[in-house]
């Protein structure tokens, strides 16, 4: 059995779906099962069991020798989200508790960690674990994120193989639930049915033009391929890279959006909220050295051709992946 965390969220639930392409079906689901804006990302896909988040230490415990690998992505991924104890508890503590079953029972274990650990970029955009102590992120999510990656190296006991994966901007099907921090695809999309335009942040840094601002956009469905990957080869352990190591603008993806959709540009350019504003990553580039280097050779959607799936095949008919 794989044991899937966070199964009703975006990711994970995408994760499952890829799971089953392959003939995987001997899946537990965990995640908090009780929203109704989730049950479509996971209510269709093959599984085993479904188990609610809070019961999962006990799960484990009596489970566990039964348990062929865990992919934990559930957390608390608000980056507007300002309690630390929310982290502590829900990033941290819970992450810690899987860790320790996985170490028991000689689990391989892939985590979510975040590219927001990267703060500002100071340091770059490698994963290279001698940088990890120095980074700074800029909210408590990425600190959260990468708390728990210092924690991770720091241990003696570790699972047979372990990756913490950074995202970086991942956008697709299965994100409908996400509100405001779903992807800039879907809010354009939304924004473009109910009023034929779309807002972006306006640069509030001179050395960035408006809608200029970076980020390394990846399509989830490359993030279920390399997850797949990790899962199958069991590389190196360590921390790991989810990007396509090519940073693009904002307004690219806004315009690619129209594109999709056939129709022209219509972009305008707002403030970017205070609570934000002094937190906010002008830009991103995943070096992916590492997983070419442990045999990772799939090509990435470019920002385009993502944008052109997703919007054309599941945003158009709401579909899931």
């Amino acid at each position: 059995m794989i044991v899937v965390t966070g199964a009703a969220g975006f990711i994970a639930s995408a994760v499952v779906g890829g799971l089953n392409a392959t003939g995987r079906d001997d899946l537990v689901l965990v995640d908090d099962f009780d929203r109704l804006d989730k049950r479509d990302n996971w209510q269709k896909k093959h599984y085993l069991h479904l188990v609610d988040r809070k019961v999962l230490d006990a799960w484990l415990e009596a489970h566990g020798d039964e348990v062929e690998a865990v992919v934990h992505l559930g957390a608390r991924s608000d980056t507007t989200e300002f309690r630390w104890e929310v982290f502590q508890e829900l990033n941290l503590d819970y992450t810690r508790m899987v860790w320790r079953h996985c170490c028991r029972r000689g689990i391989p274990l892939i985590y979510a960690s975040s590219a927001a650990t990267y703060g500002n970029g100071d340091l770059g955009y490698s994963d290279d674990h001698s940088i990890v102590e120095r980074l700074q992120p800029l909210n408590p999510y990425g600190r959260s994120k990468n708390e728990f990656d210092k924690w991770a190296l720091s241990q003696t006991e570790q699972p047979p193989f372990w990756a913490g994966l950074k995202f970086f901007n991942v956008y697709g099907p299965n994100e409908y639930h996400k509100g405001r921090m779903a992807s800039v695809v879907l809010h354009t999309f939304d924004q473009v049915k109910s009023t034929g335009a779309m807002n972006l942040f306006r640069s509030h840094r001179p050395d960035y033009e408006d809608g200029m601002q970076l980020r390394d956009f990846v399509y989830v469905k490359d993030v279920v391929k390399v997850i797949l990957f990790l899962l199958e080869r069991k590389p190196e352990s360590g921390l790991y890279n989810v990007g396509t190591g090519q940073a693009r603008p904002f307004l690219e993806l806004a315009q690619s959006t129209f594109d999709a959709l056939s129709l022209p540009h219509n972009i305008h350019f707002i403030d970017m909220p205070v609570d934000i504003r002094d937190k906010y990553q002008y830009f991103t580039e995943a070096d992916i050295a590492k997983l070419r280097r442990v045999g990772y050779d799939e090509p990435f959607f470019s920002l385009r051709e993502g944008v052109k799936d997703y919007v054309t095949h599941y945003l158009v008919q709401h579909q899931y992946l």
